[in-house]
């Protein structure tokens, strides 16, 4: 193997498909307001207490201008459709042309916790009602992880690796961190990294769900008047999450690549930590996690002391968001009262596989902007207190160093350290 180039690795641009909008300026707009992106489920019906999702607003493939009747039927998986419209936006902001120089040059990670789980389910439908003949001979490749990116690159023209990192819900970050290290050592020149989830369907709602990881709505909640109200990181009555859909894709490069193409910096992928935890399929291992964290403080030359924000994992989970923030005591000792921790699923739910690009993408805006998104419907916890969560507003202030935390389910935990430019 060729020795690495250590070459340093730059954000450009990025793009995202949230709750909170269909573009990552929606988004932004209605993020910085404070809003929150839940709603009851109109996707389909359920008899479920857990009926509070986080839905893309209008979300329809035969919106998007390189779709039309045809495609949708054959792509019937919307990640793979939600994933070319998010990496096209993504290029578009970074400002970065496919051509023959970068498009071979260009890779392309866009990870998912459930695939094409939406296929599937039109797939075994019309096998129970209308035969194997009718089982839809795109249903393989519509179920595929890594066809997303290859559709995105059919649409792009992107001719690097492309695969899908399953990192559950942390694939974003590993996305990210996969990417970084591909550029660093000289594998291409651009990456696109992130994730994308199409998963408001009924049985996915359901098994969420009766493993007790989403919200139940029952009368007296305050989310039972106020669907926007159903995530609450870090308050004291937090119940579960909210399951949501939606995609987020960053645009990294390496930094000989900026001049000569007349690319901005937006932030620099500074260190990445990933561990798993060998211990339960749900329940977070303290150990591994808190290694994590510190690996990827390491990886970026840094001590604790010097990371300015934590944009944390922070689900609305009454264990997990508390063994989260015993792990950063562990790490940030005495610090971790001075350094702001917030979390976007307050206004965005869990958009699983896709949340950890979505998050990063929203925290380097911030940065940039001085600015710090807060953790929205937020009551103080008292074993939480000593943890500066940045309730219910946004935040001014100027920073250039933050962390950004991803745990998933299976035990695997990646971090990234981002920096300002």
């Amino acid at each position: 193997m060729k020795a690495p180039k250590n070459r340093r690795v730059f954000v450009i641009g990025y793009a995202a498909v949230t709750p909170l909008g269909k573009t990552f300026s929606d988004t932004w707009e209605r993020a910085v307001k404070g809003e929150a992106g839940f709603r009851k489920v109109t996707r389909c019906q359920v008899d479920s207490l857990c009926h509070v999702v986080g839905e893309i607003p209008d979300w329809d493939p035969l919106d998007l201008d390189f779709v039309d009747a045809k495609e949708a039927y054959n792509w019937n998986a919307d990640v793979v459709l939600l994933t070319a419209a998010v990496c096209r936006d993504a290029l578009r902001h970074a400002g970065l042309e496919m051509d023959k120089k970068t498009g071979p040059r260009t890779a392309c990670l866009m990870g998912s916790a459930l695939n094409g789980t939406d296929a599937f389910r039109t797939a075994m439908d019309h096998y129970i009602h209308q035969g194997p003949l009718k089982v839809s001979p795109y249903l393989l490749p519509n179920l595929c992880a890594n066809l997303p990116s290859g559709k995105a690159g059919m649409l792009l023209g992107f001719t690097g690796p492309i695969f899908s990192p399953q990192g559950a819900c942390a694939s974003g970050n590993h996305a990210v961190g996969i990417g970084a290290r591909m550029i660093r050592d000289g594998d291409c020149d651009f990456v696109i990294a992130g994730g994308a989830e199409a998963c408001i369907l009924p049985e996915i709602i359901h098994g969420f769900e009766n493993m007790n990881a989403t919200i139940k709505i029952l009368p007296g909640d305050r989310a039972y008047e106020d669907p926007t109200q159903a995530s609450r990181p870090f308050s004291a009555d937090r119940k579960g999450f909210v399951l949501s859909e939606g995609a987020g894709a960053l645009v990294l490069a390496a930094e000989e690549t900026l001049a000569a193409h007349g690319l901005t910096p937006r932030a620099e992928v500074l260190g990445v930590g990933w561990t798993s935890d060998a211990f339960h399929f749900t329940r977070p291992n303290e150990k591994t996690v808190v290694r994590a964290i510190a690996e990827a403080i390491a990886d970026a030359g840094l001590q604790p002391e010097d990371i300015q924000y934590i944009n944390a994992h922070g689900t609305s989970t009454p264990r997990g968001d508390k063994t989260e923030i015993d792990c950063l005591r562990q790490v940030f000792g005495p610090y971790l009262k001075k350094v702001p921790v917030s979390s976007n699923k307050s206004q965005l739910g869990h958009t699983l596989g896709a949340t950890a690009a979505i998050e990063a993408a929203l925290s380097i805006e911030a940065m940039t902007r001085h600015m710090i998104l807060p953790t929205v419907n937020h009551i103080p916890d008292p074993e939480l207190e000593d943890v500066d969560v940045v309730p219910n507003a946004v935040r001014r202030e100027s920073y250039h160093l933050f962390l950004s935390n991803a745990f998933g389910f299976g035990g695997t935990n990646c971090c990234v350290v981002f920096r300002g430019v």
